[in-house]
Order: structure tokens, then sequence, then C-alpha cells
């Protein structure tokens, strides 16, 4: 059981608000971290994380709450911070590591410019996400073997979650979304979610009441009219009118019946068969002429 004990307890939190709001967040966060490492089986003792920070609302939230679980012994771990600059201009490359410095979190910042390759590959009016996603990720791979490191760490929450899913059914027609635990291509590294039951609006919160050095996107960001974007607004929209309804859907994502959808690898629809009745036990029913 978490104590309630919410004081400093690390330089992460140095300077967290002493309101009973803050910390009701801030403990449901930790619960809710926790609750998906169990549920997924992502701890194996003894073994290394690497950390991925974006400069992120998202990142920072999860570097602070795997901080706070490793300090009450339930995160048996050890943490890298990583940072991978991709060279997008503008981008101001001190402020993380100063910030992770200052914090005394162990970290590595790597710098490759996968942005110009983007630039370079993609065509005009499409988007960016998919490749710089895939350069990202295999960077964060060779990074990881490097350091020695068992599993890349993810900063993805419940909502990333469901708009991915919304995606995957409106454009690529099929149900699909981010797992909270797989294993990648080459075998040989987990990939983690641990925020994947964290609520985006709970990461905002947190992160506003921390005040830590945002950084945003502005590679993706600056183009109009993304998918996620797009899903996000109906999402939005859906919570307005029916509050709570992204945390149904959500659930309804670990509650599948197979046999009640249309994909025959799932389920034997041609192998179902019916039992036969004793005559017996329905003599009362007259029988069909």
């Amino acid at each position: 059981m978490l104590d309630d004990d919410l004081d400093d307890i690390h330089a992460l939190f140095q300077g967290s608000p002493k309101t009973t709001e803050f910390k009701k967040l801030r403990k449901r966060i930790v619960q809710n971290v926790r609750e998906a490492i169990e549920q997924y089986g992502m701890i194996e003792r003894d073994t290394r994380w690497l950390v991925c920070l974006s400069g992120g609302k998202d990142s920072y939230t999860m570097l602070a709450i795997l901080y706070e679980l490793k300090w009450r012994g339930l995160l048996p771990v050890d943490l890298l911070a990583c940072n991978l600059d991709q060279g997008q201009p503008g981008f101001p490359s001190t402020v993380l590591p100063k910030f992770l410095e200052d914090m005394g979190v162990p970290h590595r910042i790597e710098y490759q410019d996968t942005y110009s390759i983007v630039k370079e590959k993609v065509p005009a009016g499409r988007t960016y996400c998919a490749l710089c996603s895939r350069l990202r990720r295999g960077n964060l791979y060779r990074i990881a073997r490097e350091e020695g490191c068992s599993a890349v760490v993810l900063g993805h929450h419940r909502d990333d979650i469901l708009e991915t899913f919304f995606m995957n059914m409106f454009h690529g027609s099929r149900l699909a979304t981010m797992p909270p635990k797989l294993v990648n291509e080459e075998g040989d590294l987990f990939v983690y979610r641990p925020m994947a039951h964290v609520a985006e609006i709970d990461c905002e919160k947190f992160a506003k009441s921390m005040n830590y050095p945002i950084i945003p996107c502005d590679l993706c960001g600056s183009q109009d009219g993304l998918q996620r974007q797009q899903v996000k607004m109906i999402l939005d929209q859906w919570e307005k009118n029916a509050p709570g309804r992204r945390q149904k859907m959500f659930k309804a994502l670990t509650n599948t019946r197979p046999s009640h959808l249309l994909d025959t690898d799932l389920f034997d629809f041609k192998g179902l068969t019916i039992s036969e009745r004793n005559d017996s036990d329905c003599s009362d029913i007259p029988k069909l002429r």
C-alpha cells in the first residue's frame, strides 16, 4: 500500500504543491502506473530501463512517477533517462540536460538529425509522424542495447492509446492500438508503456503544477489537419457530451469478446456446432409438422 505521506522524496518533486487536490492527483497517477506495471508484467528484477524523454508533459510525468515508485521500493530496476535530439530547428537543446543534471537523474542525450531525413523523404502535405517515429524508435533501440537496457519505456497515456485505436479503425480498417507491453521485431528488447492507464488531463495538471520546462513538438505540431488531431476532437466532443466516456471506451479495450466480432482468425465460426437436445427434456413442446 502507498502511504499517505506525499512530502518531497526526490528532487523531481521539489516545490510540489501542498494542496489536497495535488496530493490526490499525484497519488492517483502513482496508482495508475503501478497498476499497469503489475497488470502487464513489466518488472524483471535488477534490469535497466531506458526512460525516453521528449520534454513534453507526458514524459516528465512518467519520469517523476517512476522515480517515486523506485523510491518506495516498488520498482526494483535501474532507470536511465534518455532524450533523442532530432535536430529540429530551434530545438532548445540545453533544457533537458540542465533539468536532468539539476534533478540528479542519470541520463544520456543523443543527437541524431532525423529531422532533415523526414523533411527530405516525406512529400509536401503528408504527415511526418510515421517516418519520424520509425527513425526515433530505431535510434532508441540502439541506445538501449549500448546501455545494457532490457526495455525502452515510452510515455504514451490512456488517451494516446484510445486515439490510436480509432485512427487504426478509421484509416487502417483494423482493431488495434498501442499495447502496454511488446517485444521489438528483433526480439531482444521490451517496449513498455507504464502510463497506459493515466488520463492525459492528469498529465497536464501534474506537469503544470510542477512547472516542468515543457518543450513543444514543433515538427508535427506545426501541421494542420493531422489525423490524430481530428480523432482527438471527436473524442473531446464525446467526452463533453457524456463525461466519463473515454474511460468506458478504454475499459472496453480490456474486455473484448472475439466470438462477438467478425475476425475468423480469432474465432472459429465455421467450427461452431449446436448440441443435440434430448427429446425427453422438452416433451411438453409440440413437435413441428
